[in-house]
This record gives structure tokens, sequence and C-alpha cells, in this order.
């Protein structure tokens, strides 16, 4: 039983390192990724379609995206939600799809983002050790019904405390790497 708290504990925390990995994406670095699109989605028929199931999305060069519906009459749709997202960018309607120049970050907007990252980064250390807290309360309440000795519970303790240790420098590792693709020019 306290094996099986352990791995959840390490599953939880590993799913809250590959969800940062993917707020990370979404944060420009002065690099076309698609994935800063992810967040747009567009009505279709009745429903809220993220653009990249209606669209093929490609990156012709470093600085430039380009976003092809697979229905041309999507083009104006996908052309408005871009404007609606807030990206920073201006996309250009060709009338076949869009294409989307990135222009270089300034300094202060390359700031800026790594606030963003930091606060994603201190965030995602805080759910860690929520993680943390509730395996350590499950193996307390396993401690008073008896289920585990004294030195079981610190022996128990003392592993997730390494797991917390090992996924905070995992994240901020990840924080240290996106910061300098971020800062680089």
């Amino acid at each position: 039983m306290p094996e099986t708290i352990l791995m959840d504990a390490e599953e939880r925390m590993e799913h809250s390192l590959l969800a940062l990995h993917k707020e990370f994406a979404t944060v420009r670095s002065g690099r076309a990724n698609p994935k800063m699109l992810e967040r747009v989605s567009i009505d279709y028929y009745g429903v809220e379609t993220p653009i990249n199931q209606v669209a093929s999305i490609s990156v012709p060069e470093a600085t430039q995206i380009y976003i092809k519906p697979y229905d041309k009459s999507l083009v104006s749709h996908i052309e408005r939600a871009i404007f609606g997202a807030n990206l920073g960018v201006t996309p250009s309607n060709d009338g076949i799809g869009i294409r989307i120049s990135l222009p270089p970050l300034t300094e202060e907007n390359r700031r800026e983002s790594v606030k963003v990252i930091h606060k994603m980064s201190e965030d995602n250390k805080v759910a860690i050790r929520n993680i943390r807290r509730d395996a350590i309360s499950h193996f307390k309440k396993m401690e008073k019904e008896k289920q585990l000795t004294e030195d079981d519970l610190k022996y128990y303790e003392d592993e997730v405390q390494k797991l917390t240790d090992k996924f905070t420098h995992r994240i901020d590792e990840a924080f240290q790497d996106k910061e300098k693709e971020i800062m680089h020019i």
C-alpha cells in the first residue's frame, strides 16, 4: 500500500511536469512554434474547435507560421480567432491560408516572457509540494492506524521528499532552458 502511494505521487508529479512543458510551449520565444496557437479555437458547426483540428499548421521559416484550413471557408474565421487571441501577432490572409510573421521580441517582451514562465514554474512547484503533502498525510494516517511503524513513516517521508527534490530540480532545469531560449537573440 505505501508503495502505491509513492508511485501515485511520482506519477502525479510527472504529469504536473508535462503540463508545465506544454504551458512553456505556448510562450513566445522569438521563433515560430505552432504550439503557440494551441489555445486558439473557432466556432466550427456550433462546437469550439482548436484550429489545429481544422487546419494544417506549418513553419516555412524560423519567424513565420502558415495555417492552411482544410475547408477554405474557415480562413476568415481563423483569422478573426487569431486576432482575438491577443498573441501579439498580425495574421495576413492570402485567400487560401493565413500567414503569421512573428516580429522580433524586444528586450521588454523578453523580460515579460521570462516573468510569465517564472510564475508558471513557481505554480508548478507549489503543485509538486501539494502532492508531497497529500502523500505524507496518507502515510501519517497509515501510521495512526498502525499499518506503518514510526521508522517506516520516516522512510516513506524521506522517499517522498527525494521525489519532490527531483521534480523541483527538473522544473528549475526546464525554466532555465526556456529562459535561455527566450533571452537568446
